[in-house]
């Protein structure tokens, strides 16, 4: 117990310090330089190029603004001829980064308040009034049952409901859509992002572009990358969606911007890049409720006084404008941040090159005994001794 303290007290009072062994080893010498270049390789070609280490960064503050231009005539039974322009489709007028463009409508028109029998389905069909409860209401229903057993068709009865009578039949959908022609409605995208640490302004209306300009421009990916107006088919189209198809039952599609900038004098300007993608799921195996609609009304008084409404099942597009982006700038701090993160990577060669010298080599027990030396003030003194 007595030699293990005195062990230990001893060790507590060494002192340790580098001894420099140069090994003339062809094989050791390739692999520490081998460790080195990749660690300046590394740091060189991925932290400085690639992820620009040597940056500052900021996160974008953006504004969207939008404005859709187009018309389309239909002519069918239950409208008759009808022109829709844009205070029509577009619902509602402004939203927050989005726009929904309608393509596909379930009208059901003079509603009023009143009783009718309810849409035939398991919960509702009946055979006598005891088959009804009064002033009961299912909410997947169309109103509140009175308490009546009526005739629904020749063949059905069903539960007399307190309601908007006629009640809304959207099992039929037109098809094709009945604003088939919305593909070719135009829409203006205003764009304007701010990079606040580094005092940075842009907008998607680049400098160059003039008012003229804009009324005969149109988005395309090769010949006219800037203009910011886009015609829906194209949107629609390069997503990989074919605008027909979905127009019947509508959908959401995403209009990326992209302001990812290297704002450093050397790199060039600072424009936005664009993209589309569908945003909703379509999945075959899971079709369950496809699409994107809401339901609206518009509101009327007869001659009578009498309160009237047309329903309006809406089908249509919705689309996302999300912006995103990251700009970055030389700083000093994250230079000397990165630089020391080099140079403890390339304190690691040495490490790594001990070990492979003191565990992978033939000599590996010569190169240990030669690697470390230990020596006492009193061996230093007996030397002095035999010397005198």
């Amino acid at each position: 117990m007595v030699s293990c303290c005195q062990s230990c007290l001893s060790s507590f009072f060494d002192y340790e310090t580098p001894k420099t062994l140069v090994i003339q080893s062809k094989r050791l010498g390739c692999a520490f330089r081998f460790i080195q270049i990749l660690t300046v390789l590394y740091v060189v070609g991925y932290v400085c190029v690639v992820q620009k280490g040597y940056q500052d960064t900021d996160s974008i503050i953006s504004s969207v603004n939008t404005k859709v231009k187009g018309f389309a005539l239909t002519n069918t039974s239950g409208l008759e001829p009808h022109l829709w322009d844009v205070a029509d489709y577009v619902i509602p007028p402004q939203a927050d980064h989005s726009f929904f463009v309608l393509t596909n409508v379930i009208v059901t028109a003079n509603q009023t308040q009143s009783r009718c029998p309810e849409l035939p389905n398991p919960s509702v069909i009946c055979t006598d009034d005891c088959d009804c409860t009064e002033g009961q209401s299912d909410p997947r229903g169309n109103g509140v049952k009175t308490g009546l057993c009526v005739n629904y068709s020749d063949t059905v009865k069903t539960c007399e409901v307190m309601s908007w009578c006629p009640l809304e039949i959207d099992t039929k959908l037109p098809e094709p859509a009945l604003l088939a022609a919305a593909e070719d409605f135009t829409v203006l995208i205003k764009n304007s992002v701010t990079y606040s640490k580094f005092n940075f302004h842009g907008r998607n209306i680049l400098p160059h572009i003039t008012s003229s300009y804009l009324k005969k421009c149109e988005f395309n990916r090769t010949t006219d990358p800037h203009c910011p107006i886009f015609r829906l088919k194209h949107i629609v189209s390069q997503a990989g969606e074919d605008f027909q198809t979905m127009a019947v039952k509508g959908g959401i599609l995403g209009i990326l911007i992209d302001w990812s900038c290297d704002l450093d004098w050397w790199a060039g300007k600072c424009y936005p890049k664009y993209s589309f993608r569908r945003l909703d799921n379509k999945s075959p195996d899971n079709n369950v409720a496809p699409g994107y609609n809401f339901r609206f009304a518009k509101y009327y008084k007869t001659p009578a006084g009498e309160d009237t409404r047309t329903l309006i099942k809406a089908y249509g597009i919705r689309f996302d404008v999300i912006v995103f982006g990251t700009a970055g700038k030389f700083g000093i701090v994250p230079t000397i941040v990165n630089l020391g993160a080099a140079l403890s990577f390339l304190s690691l060669a040495p490490v790594i090159s001990d070990w492979v010298m003191l565990t992978c080599t033939r000599k590996r027990d010569y190169y240990n005994k030669n690697k470390t030396t230990y020596l006492s003030d009193s061996s230093e003194s007996d030397t002095e001794s035999v010397s005198g």
